[in-house]
């Protein structure tokens, strides 16, 4: 199969454009950023997909099968928010206006649990009303719509997934990370009993390469099994990593409250949705991608931040001095979360 895929410079449309390539298909990446990877079956273009000609000079040349759209502008990565939301809404516009107008009939797009910033008290569902609390999920709820606007000439598989992770994930991970990694406590709201699920890197590249061949469109939610309290997971890293670290508990209403003033303020890096979840449960119910893909994960939670932290530790000097790479690649600023640190 020929795809195109978007943001094939980032984390994980990196990880996906490698799979594509080590299967034997021939893909086409674009990305804002520079795209380092060589091989004989990939063509990389720096460029941005709100660039309409750009974007019809890529379809015309080639005949995809399939757009694997990956690339998004995330909310801590950026203080232009009208810049965030051109990228996400209006890039995803031009993705599906190609594909309609060059005949592409399949599009798989990810999407995020960020749609939900309140909790329900249950795991979500597909058909439980998106809810999001900020820019980053309102757009990707706004990315699905239109897509699902361009139905029946333009199939798309929207799976929203949770943070997705692997070796090499970065971004507000990075926080935590150098919080082990010092031997600092490492904080959760309240007792830490909240469960947050993620989802491994690989398991969903299975999952997209899957919905490329999928009959029809459809939403799927993804994620990990048995997801672990916050506490549990963290006391499992921090005893396999050796350090120091111990897991702490700040008082949940104030730090809710101190962490709100603090993102108004510009002076924490964790929006209303981190902020939000962080104490909360956050899982989704995976019934239906199981079911009609056939798809299962094969990482727990606990395992793959292990192997992500492994990752940081073991490349955390050259992590510090990474520039013109996408946000996820890159550690996250910390902002006063630095003070806690200090007293920590």
């Amino acid at each position: 199969m020929h795809y195109l895929v978007t943001g094939g410079a980032g984390f994980f449309g990196g990880i996906l454009k490698h799979e594509i390539l080590k299967r034997g298909h021939t893909c086409v990446s674009i990305d804002l950023e520079r795209d380092d990877d060589i091989h004989p079956q990939l063509v990389s273009v720096q460029g941005d997909i709100r660039d309409r000609a750009l974007m019809e000079r890529l379809c015309s040349g080639n005949k995809f099968d399939a757009v694997m759209h990956c690339a998004a502008i995330l909310a801590h990565a950026v203080n232009d928010k009208q810049f965030l939301w051109s990228c996400n809404v209006e890039g995803t516009r031009s993705v599906a206006e190609c594909a309609k107008r060059f005949g592409i009939r399949k599009i798989v797009f990810i999407s995020s649990n960020c749609l939900w910033g309140i909790p329900i008290g249950r795991p979500i569902h597909e058909d439980d009303p998106p809810a999001p609390v900020e820019i980053y999920g309102r757009s990707k709820w706004e990315g699905e719509r239109i897509l699902q606007g361009f139905a029946p000439d333009v199939d798309s598989v929207i799976i929203r997934c949770p943070t997705i992770i692997d070796e090499g994930r970065l971004g507000l991970l990075s926080i935590l990370f150098e919080f082990i990694d010092e031997g600092r406590k490492v904080w959760v709201i309240g007792g830490g009993k909240n469960r947050y699920q993620f989802i491994y890197a690989a398991d969903l590249v299975d999952a997209c390469l899957r919905s490329a061949t999928y009959s029809g469109s459809a939403v799927f939610h993804i994620g990990s099994d048995n997801v672990p309290t916050f506490r549990e997971c963290y006391k499992s890293i921090i005893a396999r990593a050796g350090t120091a670290s111990r897991v702490a508990s700040l008082p949940r209403f104030p730090a809710l409250l101190l962490m709100r003033l603090c993102y108004r303020l510009g002076l924490s890096p964790l929006g209303p949705y981190q902020y939000k979840m962080i104490a909360e449960d956050a899982v989704f119910d995976t019934t239906r991608i199981k079911r009609e893909l056939g798809w299962s994960p094969t990482v727990s939670n606990t395992e793959m931040l292990w192997r992500a932290y492994r990752f940081y530790h073991d490349h955390r000097r050259e992590i510090t001095e990474r520039k013109g790479v996408s946000a996820h690649k890159q550690a996250a600023k910390m902002g006063i979360i630095r003070l806690l640190k200090w007293i920590s």
